[in-house]
């Protein structure tokens, strides 16, 4: 074991995660190797060279331990093993060994707010009101007339609270019924996560990222949530029509206990040298990821959400990144950037506009790696993938199912990747998968992609590798120099090295007047850019990098 610092104690360098590129693998639709139409742990051993050779330094695995699947996979009974659709330990085992010998770091999801239902942790704890683990969840009497104790709501819809006829009491689900929420005010509750985690670390993770990390601590008054207005009306984090927007969160969650306990997890962190990434959901989730960062003895990276959005230009997205960055810098937080996950639309449909040019999809992946921070790819993101379609009667997701048709769920951004163009699995599978193959994904396909230079997939690959040796682009400042929509002109600046990148995020051909003394750049991936005088003339959706003189030279 080892401390874990900022910076890399043999070198003097940041330490990895900072500007780390990672790459977000969601299991189930990632690679079937026992053909029962499930992605497994083997599938992913089986691809680490694929994702080494992109250049990602990091995978992110999301949950594959011992599941009902009612929230697939995020509804866990057992911390401590693999669900049998995954595979064993000893694969786990022979995925982290496979990954550090390609030099890719593992982290895993760590869903900590909550557990199954199946869990036999609830299962002892909902039999009465008096035992070893009566109080391990939040379990609440009625009020006289028999209704819940607070108005408090679901994330997914209706009422957080559900009744238990054997106590005669309400359990808190801030998720799905079956999602019973763990009580973090029992210190025997924090002490044992604190060990599940530990068990991760000593089979060699090297960090987690923190599900729903602002969930694990309630207002034990169970005080009534007031409703929303103004501001945090407008900063609803979920999707209009969902009743839980109506409210402001102010005792359901992001309660001031949990800075305590992130700092316990924190210093267990630090005795293997292992990294943490917090997601926050909350309609006002910057100060909080700021407090949860700030110190250096809290979470080690905050994940960054306010680019998984509808909206998008190029003032959008500096505003984004400027408050984000103004949040944290006070407390010396780190952040880490996605434009897709498991639970968005991709980012292709989202903000592409229905453009099949492999051009958007390119200029959006060095965007996200020219921002100051770490960030994640979500697999796929480097084929161009958009989202799928999925029919109605192949709807799995209970968040789509009950929003349907406002609101399809997350079906569409997590059907399986194409391997090869083969119709009609794509080789993921040779049996139908648990969701249906996009057949416009195929020829998207890595194998058709691999071979060509002009892919997306190629441009990744030559991106992320130009990135990883420049110093600006892995831990400079950063700065937005004026430009005109839809340009994003973007400076990061290290003693030694002043980078100026140019993004095009319109569809026609734009034009941005360069400072003086701009050297352009080459080797990045995109088309190489000679500025007309002093005019750099882009075509759509494309990019530009080039080198000022450093303002202090080492």
């Amino acid at each position: 074991m080892k401390a874990n610092n900022e910076v890399d104690r043999g070198t003097g360098e940041p330490a990895w995660w900072r500007g780390a590129g990672i790459y977000q693998i969601y299991p189930r639709s990632f690679q079937d190797t026992n053909e029962d139409g499930v992605g497994d742990l083997p599938g992913i051993t089986a691809h680490l060279p694929y994702i080494a050779d992109l250049g990602a330094e990091a995978i992110w695995v999301s949950p594959f331990f011992t599941s009902p699947m009612r929230d697939f996979g995020y509804d866990v009974s057992d911390y401590r093993n693999v669900d049998p659709i995954f595979g064993t330990l000893k694969d786990f085992d022979e995925l982290v060994a496979t990954a550090h010998r390609l030099g890719l770091k593992v982290l895993i999801d760590q869903v900590l707010s909550h557990t199954s239902d199946q869990h036999p942790w609830f299962k002892e704890s909902r039999k009465a009101r008096t035992g070893p683990r009566s109080d391990w969840y939040v379990w609440a009497d009625p009020r006289p007339d028999g209704t819940p104790p607070s108005n408090w709501m679901s994330v997914f819809g209706g009422s957080a609270w559900a009744w238990e006829p054997r106590r005669r009491q309400y359990y808190l689900h801030n998720f799905l019924e079956t999602q019973p929420d763990l009580n973090f005010h029992t210190p025997a509750v924090q002490d044992q996560l604190l060990e599940e985690s530990r068990f991760w670390l000593e089979r060699g993770v090297d960090g987690f990222r923190v599900d729903a990390c602002n969930f694990h601590f309630h207002d034990p008054l169970f005080r009534n949530n007031p409703p929303a207005r103004g501001k945090h009306l407008e900063l609803s984090s979920v999707r209009p029509g969902n009743p839980y927007g109506m409210q402001t969160h102010r005792y359901d969650k992001t309660r001031p206990e949990n800075i305590a306990f992130l700092k316990r997890f924190r210093g267990l962190l630090d005795a293997y040298g292992a990294v943490s990434v917090g997601e926050v959901g909350d309609e006002d989730a910057l100060p909080i990821m700021a407090a949860y960062t700030a110190g250096g003895d809290k979470l080690h990276m905050a994940y960054g959400m306010y680019l998984l959005t509808d909206e998008f230009s190029a003032a959008r997205v500096r505003k984004a990144v400027l408050d984000f960055e103004r949040a944290l810098k006070a407390g010396g937080g780190w952040g880490c950037w996605s434009l897709s996950n498991h639970d968005v639309e991709r980012v292709a449909s989202r903000w592409g506009g229905g453009t099949d040019d492999p051009a958007f999809p390119k200029v959006l992946l060095a965007m996200l790696g020219t921002l100051r921070g770490s960030f994640c790819l979500y697999q796929g993101e480097e084929l161009g993938l958009t989202e799928a379609v999925v029919p109605r009667n192949r709807l799995v997701d209970p968040y789509g199912i009950t929003f349907w048709p406002d609101f399809k769920g997350r079906d569409g951004c997590r059907t399986p990747i194409p391997w090869t163009p083969e119709v009609p699995y794509g080789g993921f599978s040779g049996v139908e998968p648990w969701l249906p193959m996009a057949q416009e994904h195929l020829p998207k396909a890595v194998s058709v992609q691999d071979p060509d230079p002009a892919s997306v997939l190629n441009f990744c690959r030559t991106f992320l590798a130009w990135r990883r040796r420049q110093p600006a682009l892995r831990a400079g400042s950063i700065a937005f120099p004026k430009a005109p929509e839809p340009v994003l002109a973007i400076r990061r600046e290290t003693p030694g090295q002043r980078l100026l990148a140019v993004f095009n995020l319109g569809p026609e051909p734009a034009e941005y007047q360069l400072p003086a003394r701009v050297l352009p750049l080459q080797g990045h991936g995109f088309a190489a850019a000679v500025p007309d005088g002093r005019i750099l003339r882009l075509p759509p959706w494309g990019g530009f990098f080039g080198q000022e003189p450093a303002s202090n030279p080492q």
